[in-house]
């Protein structure tokens, strides 16, 4: 059975569930990254991945009959990975954008970098 995994740090795995244990590390066989992108989506073939269960978020199990009713579209792999980086600058943009207006008024935003204990 397919299974859907959420990383901490945003990433989404699909894949079959091979092994699990006490403390959430998982083995994945036929593993896929799956990048979203507005309504497209495109997979990147991981083969088998070993997660460490610190960074599991969501485990959970894919109905194949609803997998092919997505509204999304599937691209290549090149063209969702520029999609994402654009993404990702239009973000950066926005961020530093925000970070000038709240240091304009005297305010500072914590990094999140800075927040993270481990």
């Amino acid at each position: 059975e397919k299974h859907l995994v959420l990383l901490r740090d945003g990433r989404t795995l699909i894949g079959y569930l091979r092994s699990i244990d006490q403390f959430a590390n998982l083995v994945l066989h036929q593993t896929v990254e799956r990048i979203h992108v507005g309504k497209k989506y495109g997979d990147i073939p991981r083969g088998i991945f070993v997660v460490r269960g610190e960074n599991v978020v969501l485990l959970g199990e894919i109905d194949l009959e609803k997998e092919s009713d997505t509204p999304l579209q599937q691209v290549s792999i090149e063209e969702i990975l520029e999609e994402q980086r654009v993404e990702q600058q239009a973000r950066q943009e926005s961020e530093k954008l925000k970070v000038q207006a709240l240091k304009e008024r005297g305010l500072s935003v914590p990094r999140a970098d800075t927040l993270d204990e481990y």
